[in-house]
């Protein structure tokens, strides 16, 4: 089976009211973690690449890693670009065989977004690779990422609405209050439900997007700071507000902060009690195994996309 878009998984998430999860991948145990939990739950999957990511592990490798994935497990795959910053990257991503790339034209006026985000979308039709784009502006970091919370907006339901009709956008990212990185709330955390839900109303049948979706499970804080970690006080969005939002035409949810603080964890812990080991594979696949633990559990417990592949 090739790679797919994500275009027929939306559908079935859309008309399913679930979500269909995009992990952000760097290297083997990573995708071998994330793939391993959704042959086992039987998931539809995104695997996506940030271009720090791209950078890090090159291009063809990571091609050759989800080709191999794909080989071995039979999984309807898409690999989808994580926040491209203008089209030259798009492009490359499109021309190297992805088949869907994101966009990311928030930080820019109303109508420059438009014009770049029509442009990749164009471009990216004619091959028959579908686009993301993202409209309103998350807080938090998240690779090349920065937002300040003071920079933050939401996204206007009407603006919304009329960027879709004249981009041509496949699935829009908006910003209901979700962030990105470990650091998501000072408070009670809480998303904009309201503001969803007239998204949705007016755009009925269109796919939505969330990043900034890790929920920073506590236990893997814990895990962390025990083995010489600073992440005291970061939490992220709750799993119950994650399933609600699959409710209302949220059909894509994105993850990564979540598993880095597992990988992260693991890897700690094996330091910290067996400090005379040198040999990657003591570390690294502990990490992987505990990523796919993870994984079974957003897919079953937050995604709702178990036994959908």
């Amino acid at each position: 089976m090739p790679l797919v878009t994500s275009t027929e998984m939306f559908k079935k998430a859309y008309e399913g009211h679930y979500a269909v999860g995009a992990f952000n991948v760097n290297n083997m145990e990573i995708i071998q973690g994330i793939v391993a939990a959704a042959q086992q739950e039987k998931s539809p999957l995104i695997l996506q690449v940030s271009a720090g990511a791209r950078k890090y592990a090159n291009h063809i490798y990571l091609m050759k890693l989800v080709e191999a994935a794909i080989e071995d497990t039979g999984l309807p795959i898409c690999l989808h670009l994580d926040h491209g910053e203008d089209f030259d990257i798009c492009k490359a991503c499109i021309d190297g065989g992805f088949t869907s790339v994101m966009i990311d034209g928030s930080k820019h006026p109303f109508e420059e977004n438009i014009e770049m985000t029509r442009r990749v979308v164009e471009y990216a039709h004619e091959r028959g690779v579908v686009v993301e784009a993202e409209l309103g502006r998350l807080a938090g970091v998240e690779d090349a990422v920065k937002v300040n919370t003071k920079d933050a907006t939401y996204t206007d339901p009407d603006q919304a609405v009329e960027f879709v009709e004249r981009t041509g956008c496949d699935s829009l990212a908006i910003a209901i209050g979700t962030s990105h990185g470990a650091y998501k709330f000072k408070g009670k955390p809480e998303l904009d439900f309201a503001r969803l839900e007239k998204i949705t109303n007016m755009l009925p049948g269109y796919p939505l997007v969330l990043h900034g979706a890790s929920t920073v499970i506590p236990s893997f804080v814990e895990e962390c700071n025990k083995y010489g970690g600073k992440l005291d006080g970061a939490q992220g969005v709750p799993e119950d507000m994650l399933l609600q939002a699959g409710k209302f035409g949220v059909c894509k949810i994105n993850i990564d902060s979540d598993g880095r603080l597992a990988m992260t964890a693991k890897v700690r812990e094996v330091f910290a009690t067996k400090p005379a080991e040198f040999d990657p594979r003591k570390y690294l696949g502990p990490a992987r195994d505990e990523l796919k633990k993870l994984y079974m559990h957003k897919v079953v417990n937050v995604l709702g996309s178990a036994g959908k592949a």
